[in-house]
């Protein structure tokens, strides 16, 4: 038997379906024109004149700025509370992946930036409008931005957490105007994290009661074998949904934030 005669009618036919689709799309490319690649040239001589060195050293900074959003935006605005908070939150229910991480780091994002809202609005007035408009220098425009940015951190920074990182500076006690940037960032993270696990502290109260409940209740019923997860969970949620849980935790969050 012929090896033509073991091929499918159906195989045959989309074989030769494929054949000339491949046909028409092969031509294609050469009836194109041709498009000329812009030319790109970075040269690193002339940079003697002030002027050259000046845009280099502003390009260094805009990198390194860029570099350090991330920590920027995670450690120096109200992102540290916010996610511990929900992290928190998420433990004390007892459920391990829901919501999952990435919903709340969003969702901590998205109350981050709207904490940060005024802040941002003086940054941005103070700040990137004159610079952008030429009106004050590099120097001037860093020295505006991290005003209320530093104003931000000192209101929401325990007076205990700023003297400890003078003391360990080895600088004595100063006033407040006087605390130097590298001070208060260590003192408001320090803080942050103190204030978000006092929170976490108050979540995990109700959600232990109904822990304690349904334990103790599965003991006097002779039920040892159950574990007292599996009875509580329902019970948790159910109390999180009837007390609009997440209105008070997203509440508080908010409130706990005097700007």
């Amino acid at each position: 038997m012929r090896l033509a005669g073991l091929i499918s009618p159906r195989l045959r036919r989309a074989g030769w379906f494929l054949l000339v689709l491949f046909l028409l799309v092969m031509p294609a490319p050469a009836q194109q024109p041709g498009t000329a690649l812009p030319s790109v040239n970075i040269s690193v001589g002339g940079g003697t004149e002030a002027g050259s060195v000046s845009a280099m050293i502003q390009i260094v900074v805009v990198m390194t700025l860029l570099t350090l959003a991330p920590s920027i935006i995670m450690l120096m605005t109200s992102f540290t509370r916010i996610v511990i908070v929900l992290g928190f939150v998420r433990s004390a229910i007892g459920v391990q992946a829901a919501p999952s991480n990435q919903v709340i780091i969003g969702l901590s994002l998205f109350l981050t930036l709207f904490i940060m809202a005024p802040v941002g609005t003086r940054m941005n007035d103070e700040a990137l409008k004159p610079y952008l408009a030429k009106q004050i220098t590099t120097e001037q425009a860093f020295e505006r931005a991290s005003g209320p940015l530093r104003q931000f951190m000192v209101k929401q920074t325990h007076t205990a957490e700023i003297d400890f990182f003078l003391v360990l500076s080895g600088r004595g006690p100063t006033k407040i105007d006087n605390v130097p940037l590298t001070v208060i960032a260590p003192a408001f993270i320090v803080s942050e994290l103190r204030t978000a696990f006092q929170m976490g502290f108050l979540v995990f109260i109700p959600f232990l009661v109904i822990d304690f409940l349904v334990a103790s209740t599965l003991m006097s019923m002779g039920m040892m074998m159950m574990p007292p997860v599996m009875i509580s969970l329902p019970f948790k949620l159910l109390l999180f949904v009837l007390v609009d849980g997440w209105h008070l935790v997203v509440r508080s969050l908010v409130e706990s934030f005097t700007l």
